[in-house]
């Protein structure tokens, strides 16, 4: 799509507010029918994880495929994107067909830092989206100092009547005391531990890369 402001606006049917999912936009706007600006459904997407705002995207800009390969051209591979939230929450294992690794992430997140993708307007937008998070306060952030900055977007998804949750994700850029920063992705995937043990281990893993470079590591 042409560079668009997020102050812009979509027209938000109230078929697009699905009812089964998880989303603060459609229990804020149940009878939809609306003209929502990007900036509010962005941030409801990125911060409250809301899926049926990513699906508004999605169908904006022309489908999975678009994206997955609009990040191709970025030159970043081991990173699929295939399945909608809708088609995700029809079938199990149709979540499967998205996946990526922690390196390509990182990846992903260092060319977002340095400003490789986006407008300085945009990135500055999505950045401070990304901090305002609201989900996954004991992911990432959960075993570091009050105060630190951590922009980050958490993953989750359902528990299957076997007791495996398939994804309990956190990735973003966290700020050092020193003013340096560092990506971090961690997927705990498959597991069959309660939520709090999955987050658990995502904030040792964050806490033990934060140790290591506080103390010079590099």
């Amino acid at each position: 799509k042409e560079n668009i402001s997020v102050d812009k606006k979509l027209f938000v049917k109230k078929s697009d507010l699905l009812p089964d999912t998880w989303s603060p936009l459609r229990d804020k706007y149940p009878n939809g029918n609306l003209e929502l600006s990007f900036s509010e459904i962005i941030k409801s997407t990125v911060s409250h994880s809301d899926n049926n705002g990513c699906d508004i995207l999605f169908r904006f800009v022309g489908g999975t495929n678009k994206v997955h390969n609009f990040i191709s051209k970025l030159g970043v591979k081991n990173i699929s994107i295939k399945a909608t939230e809708e088609e995700m929450h029809k079938a199990w294992n149709v979540q499967y067909t998205n996946w990526t690794t922690p390196d390509a992430t990182d990846q992903l997140l260092k060319k977002f830092y340095k400003n490789e993708i986006l407008s300085k307007n945009s990135y500055d937008f999505l950045l401070n989206t990304m901090i305002e998070t609201t989900t996954g306060p004991k992911r990432l952030k959960g075993l570091l100092p009050d105060g630190t900055v951590v922009a980050h977007k958490t993953g989750s998804s359902d528990t299957n009547d076997k007791g495996i949750t398939a994804a309990t994700n956190d990735i973003g850029i966290i700020t050092l005391p020193n003013g340096k920063h560092f990506a971090i992705a961690v997927y705990v995937s498959d597991s069959s531990e309660k939520s709090d043990v999955n987050e658990k281990i995502i904030a040792e893993i964050c806490k033990s890369v934060w140790d290591y470079l506080i103390k010079g590591g590099k």
